[in-house]
């Protein structure tokens, strides 16, 4: 198999969360612990940073791997999901995993993820810690898929831990309360270990002393802690809260004394991040005449940041195309979003992607008013077409919407 029919059949041969939902959705962690033994565990010969968080996971990530290269170290970065290509999900110093890697690896364990039932996720987490550890990394970014403690990057013994914060997303997984949400986060949390938590609220924080207490682990609230930032290229409003994340990171990887990362290299990694690492879909400007931005948030507390930084910009008119999965709560989102807004209303090209006759009904229920387009490209063509220099197109609700345009 070339390098398109190797990622043809990982998408659609087993089951991946991203695009089927809940049939994705291991109980365990017993198809990660014997994937890791056929590999030779591959994670125990990286050192590794591991971030969990309903929102601001990826951005954090992207910003430390970004601070970590600038010190001049190799640095393994595992994210997900990719916006174009599968390879961006796995990088070193900022340059995608190859075709041919990746090709090599799913031909040479492909018997046994078959025989072994192997989901899409599992597989390519033990391809990014094979390649990490190949590759020899000085220390990988290890970004989870979603929750902490059930996730398949939980196998690994990080030098820190991070949360960034605990928001309403993936109930059906996770739980319906902060509560039961942040329990699972703090999965991550490793005896005698360090956690940093980037965000908290009086229903999680106990959560978080709680699993911190009972693992021996020092706890770090980033936002207590972290009075001044950095600027960064990454210039979303919510990027505060991950910045500050981020430094108090730094701050307690280098009193480990295995790295040493100065001032000068977090000031050039912050103000670096997308050249470093390719990080692309955080209020990320398209156009000028008419300002056209996209966003990956894609849940209420993501959301409710972007809308309001929305509100906060000059324009004639505002246009928003917008796409979300079935899955999604939209008495949840769609209330968030302004009235007084055109709407190009679309389906992104995923099975999981909500029929855009529904989303139009349900967001009319919203006095949310505006057209049905066949693909989110027509509806964004069609947003440019209406816009006048002077107007705003904000193009979200779903990584996958955004994933089309870029």
């Amino acid at each position: 198999m070339n390098y398109q029919e190797t990622t043809n059949w990982m998408f659609n041969q087993l089951p991946m969360y991203q695009l089927q939902g809940a049939s994705a959705y291991k109980k365990d962690l017993t198809n990660a612990h014997l994937l890791t033994a056929h590999l030779d565990n591959p994670q125990e010969k990286i050192k590794c940073i591991h971030v969990a968080g309903t929102n601001g996971k990826g951005s954090t990530s992207h910003m430390l791997a970004s601070i970590l290269q600038e010190a001049g170290y190799k640095v393994g970065l595992y994210t997900s999901p990719h916006l174009k290509d599968f390879r961006e999900r796995i990088k070193i110093s900022g340059k995608d995993i190859s075709e041919e890697f990746v090709t090599n690896f799913i031909h040479e364990h492909k018997h046994f993820f078959e025989s072994n039932d192997m989901s899409f996720f599992e597989m390519t987490v033990g391809l990014a810690f094979d390649y990490f550890a190949k590759e020899k990394v000085d220390i990988a970014v290890i970004e989870v898929g979603m929750g902490g403690r059930l996730d398949a990057t939980n196998i690994i013994t990080p030098l820190v831990s991070v949360i960034t914060n605990i928001g309403l997303d993936h109930t059906q997984f996770l739980g319906n309360t902060l509560e039961s949400i942040a329990f699972e986060k703090a999965g991550i949390i490793k005896p005698n270990l360090p956690v940093i938590i980037g965000e908290y609220t009086p229903e999680t924080r106990p959560v978080f002393l709680a699993k911190a207490k009972e693992c021996n682990s020092e706890i770090y609230f980033a936002a207590d802690l972290i009075s001044e930032t950095y600027p960064s290229d990454l210039i979303g409003d919510y990027q505060r809260h991950n910045k500050k994340t981020v430094l108090e990171t730094i701050t307690v990887l280098n009193n480990q004394n295995e790295f040493k990362i100065t001032s000068e290299n977090v000031k050039s990694g912050l103000l670096n991040v997308v050249k470093n690492t390719g990080l692309q879909g955080r209020w990320q400007q398209l156009r000028e005449f008419p300002k056209v931005i996209c966003d990956t948030a894609h849940n209420k507390n993501g959301l409710e940041i972007v809308l309001n930084q929305i509100q906060k910009q000059t324009f004639e008119a505002l246009h928003i195309v917008l796409g979300v999965v079935n899955d999604k709560d939209l008495n949840e989102i769609l209330p968030l979003f302004p009235k007084k807004a055109i709407y190009y209303f679309c389906k992104p090209n995923i099975p999981r992607g909500l029929d855009v006759l529904i989303l139009k009904q349900k967001s009319a229920s919203f006095d949310l008013k505006g057209q049905v387009y066949n693909s989110v490209s027509e509806a964004y063509h069609a947003a440019l077409k209406n816009a006048g220099a002077t107007d705003f197109i904000y193009i979200g609700g779903s990584t996958f919407v955004v994933a089309e345009i870029l």
